[in-house]
């Protein structure tokens, strides 16, 4: 049975919407900064086959852990859109800023110290070399034979197939 027309039962409510995860940027920091522990804390482990005393044995080495902002929204138990919506929330955008910077720093100076895999880390913090190249002037490929531009444009195939290779 609903309620009588015009009521005004919604102004009795305590609060309206459901309650913030984080109460505060210093509750968001806290956690975030339980996260970055839990990371240093954790590391990957790699088997390495090794020789001891003449025999050989799997050796356990702790690996690096990257910290991610997908490792750390699981963490929160949140999803990317709440991340990137903290972003421009007035309350939480600072704490949004330095944890992206941490993040940042850890995989960049992982990389740098070859404990994280250079490729894989500059790709993801966008610092791949990008080389254009730009010709603005005419060739003239009219003295040039038909077999010569075969042979050069096979050398140029077997060039970039090295390449790849290598």
């Amino acid at each position: 049975m609903p309620g009588p027309k015009g009521n005004q039962f919604w102004k009795a409510r305590a609060k309206h919407g459901r309650n913030k995860l984080f109460k505060s940027a210093k509750a968001l920091k806290e956690a975030c900064e339980e996260y970055f522990q839990w990371v240093e804390e954790n590391p990957l482990w790699e088997n390495k086959a090794t020789q001891y005393q003449g025999a050989q044995v799997d050796m356990p080495v702790a690996k690096m852990r990257a910290m991610t902002i997908d490792g750390l929204c699981i963490f929160l138990d949140i999803d990317d859109s709440t991340w990137q919506r903290w972003r421009k929330d007035d309350d939480f955008c600072g704490v949004v800023e330095w944890a992206d910077r941490v993040i940042r720093h850890q995989k960049f100076s992982g990389a740098a110290a070859d404990l994280l895999n250079a490729n894989i880390i500059a790709r993801d913090l966008g610092l791949v070399d990008k080389k254009e190249h730009e010709h603005t002037g005419h060739i003239d490929y009219s003295d040039i034979s038909d077999d010569e531009i075969e042979r050069r444009v096979l050398e140029l195939r077997q060039r970039e197939q090295q390449s790849r290779a290598d």
